[in-house]
């Protein structure tokens, strides 16, 4: 196995709410930080940094389980000195913790060995995910200041977050979401003066340049909708009541994910995340992103309906015909390749929505997605889908293995 040195002293950023951005990451070099590395005693093995500058520093070897809320990366060359520079932000859903992407965060340092470290995400878990959408992305947020911090050789981000803890990422990196000039390294001096302004700056999300995006079993349009919240069946009179009762039980949350959230007079919080605002820019920083995928159920998913996970509108969820079987991936059966709402249905941007769903995604769909649509219906996991997507408890949800391999095949270095 692998000591390693630990890691030199960090500085948590003083997080303040109501800023209107956050602080740039500090440039250059690693001023002298650097991660050494003593030769391997014949195998591999995960580095795991803590959180908590309280815990010693773990080394955990390559089979046993991943240690949740903290920092992994898979180092595989004996005489390696330099760490991966990929930084993955896992996220879990509503009552979860970090410790539900245990497994994909293991699959994803072993597959991708010296290429990222993945950082399961621990600042909201349990009841602290009733708190609303806004004070779990800005706790996201804080988060991942300071993870960066603690890895300055990092320069690229991805983030893969599952059911509520999607929307939370949404609301994260426009949090940290900044337009910064083109570094003059780049052929800046050589620019036509024709150039328009935007070509000058480049995004960036917590100082690194944005990546991938992934949501997995996320309502992106909110519960609110018929079979939008499957275990109530359809059933008109449950739906109804829903909306009325959601908050009684997950607090805040259940008020974001029915649309009956009104802060201080305004519009619902879902409605205002398709859009930038004056002090977050939601879909700049959604739009920085090399790739979005939403991966979603496509059945028996009792906590998320097809339609909001897939952002897409009832007509257009795919067909029995359309549908494909994958050996490698038996449990994927169908990859809409990036579209956008423009691209897709030529809808005009001066149309008045009819409905708020239909403003979600008109909204969400300015900037193009993947769609990834998932049935277990043939596995005896089924009626526990919206947790084997993700492996939360690889004894429970073992099926969903090829659904974090087919995240891990197509993700972007």
């Amino acid at each position: 196995m692998f000591l390693a040195t630990s890691k030199p002293p960090f500085f948590p950023l003083i997080f303040n709410p109501s800023a209107q951005g956050f602080p740039s990451r500090p440039g250059g070099s690693s001023g002298g930080v650097r991660m050494e590395f003593v030769r391997k005693l014949g195998r591999k093995c995960c580095v795991v940094q803590s959180v908590n500058k309280n815990r010693k520093l773990e080394v955990i070897e390559a089979g046993d389980n991943v240690v949740s809320g903290e920092d992994i990366f898979y180092q595989v060359s004996a005489g390696a000195k330099v760490p991966p520079d990929h930084l993955l932000i896992m996220v879990n859903g509503i009552i979860g913790s970090a410790a539900d992407w245990r497994y994909a965060a293991k699959q994803f340092v072993k597959r991708l060995p010296d290429k990222v470290i993945v950082h399961c995400s621990d600042c909201n878990s349990a009841t602290l995910t009733f708190d609303g959408v806004d004070r779990m992305g800005e706790r996201l947020a804080e988060e991942v200041l300071t993870v960066v911090q603690r890895w300055p050789e990092v320069s690229k981000i991805s983030f893969i977050a599952h059911s509520l803890g999607g929307l939370v990422a949404r609301y994260a990196i426009g949090r940290l979401y900044e337009s910064v000039p083109i570094s003059r390294s780049s052929n800046l001096l050589q620019y036509d003066a024709e150039q328009s302004l935007e070509q000058l700056f480049e995004a960036k999300i917590g100082g690194l340049q944005p990546v991938n995006f992934i949501t997995v079993a996320t309502p992106h349009l909110g519960s609110r909708g018929h079979r939008q919240l499957p275990f109530l069946c359809g059933l008109p009179f449950l739906e109804r009541r829903a909306p009325q009762t959601a908050h009684w039980i997950v607090g805040r949350s259940g008020k974001h994910l029915f649309l009956t959230d009104n802060d201080n007079g305004g519009r619902p919080l879902l409605l205002q995340m398709v859009n930038d605002t004056e002090n977050i820019k939601f879909m700049s920083a959604l739009g920085s992103f090399k790739r979005r995928v939403a991966y979603a159920n496509a059945n028996f998913d009792q906590v998320v309906g097809w339609r909001t996970s897939s952002i897409r509108r009832q007509h257009e969820l795919p067909k029995s015909n359309l549908l494909v079987k994958d050996e490698k991936y038996p449990h994927i059966m169908y990859v809409e390749r990036e579209t956008s709402d423009a691209i897709q249905n030529g809808i005009s941007s001066v149309d008045i929505p009819q409905n708020l769903e239909e403003e979600m995604i008109r909204g969400l769909t300015q900037v193009p997605w993947e769609r990834v649509d998932v049935s277990f219906h043939k596995s005896t996991q089924r009626y526990i889908a919206h947790t084997t997507i993700q492996v939360k408890n690889y004894w429970l949800n073992s099926d969903g293995a090829d659904v974090v391999l087919h995240m891990i095949d197509n993700f972007l270095l």
